[in-house]
């Protein structure tokens, strides 16, 4: 019996290790390692500051410059764990998934699928050249002759649900499961989002810098097998 007892403990031990093993921090508390930055106005003036820093082990996307850390690698398949609080006014940010080619989009968004974290519009979706398909499609987006990718299209489709976020100063967690061509989103455990037949299925994480202070003091990123129910 006593043997059975420790070999299902070490069943269990190694169960959980693996578990544990397979997620990766995308953000040490130290450094920016794994992540580069693209702020367009460093183009013009090379004195223009970076918009993100680190501060008190946290990662803070700054209100100004505008602009985009991308992650050096490609990432496919994935749970995404954010926790983050506006740390002033509320605003903008947001986090893009399956981003690619940089500044696709009016020279500084990078093509990719948006995760709104906007104050009061967590979990709306914005498609920057990718697109995505949710249901009550046109009650959300708007007139489907106006869809589209760019431009003054359409691009915004609306969450499921408001009064999900924490009020301001308190943190607030973000799930993003990507799984081959599906997304899907929670904010403080209500879900908020979801959508299919994604033209992407792959690409790199992104964090804006775009006109609001946001402190991140976890993104944790999990192999998935499939998308949750």
């Amino acid at each position: 019996m006593k043997f059975l007892n420790l070999l299902l403990t070490l069943n269990l031990c190694l169960f959980f290790f693996s578990a544990c093993a397979q997620k990766k921090n995308l953000f040490d508390g130290k450094s920016l390692a794994g992540w580069h930055i693209d702020v367009p106005a460093k183009d013009k003036d090379s004195k223009t500051p970076d918009a993100f820093i680190i501060r008190n082990g946290n990662l803070i996307s700054l209100s100004e410059p505008r602009g985009h850390l991308i992650t050096d690698a490609v990432y496919e398949n994935y749970r995404l764990t954010a926790s983050y609080r506006f740390t002033g006014k509320p605003g903008n940010c947001g986090i893009l998934v399956h981003a690619s080619a940089p500044r696709a989009l009016y020279g500084m968004f990078p093509k990719s699928l948006e995760v709104q974290m906007q104050h009061q519009d967590a979990g709306d979706f914005w498609c920057i050249e990718e697109d995505i398909t949710v249901p009550d499609m046109e009650a959300r987006r708007g007139p489907k002759a106006n869809w589209g990718v760019n431009g003054n299209k359409l691009r915004r489709i609306k969450n499921l649900t408001d009064g999900s976020e924490k009020p301001l100063g308190e943190w607030n967690t973000m799930v993003i499961e990507c799984f081959k061509d599906s997304i899907k989103v929670w904010v403080n455990g209500i879900l908020v989002n979801e959508g299919a037949y994604c033209t992407a299925s792959k690409g790199q994480i992104a964090v804006q810098a775009e006109g609001s202070e946001v402190e991140f003091r976890k993104l944790v990123l999990q192999p998935i097998k499939k998308i949750s129910k």
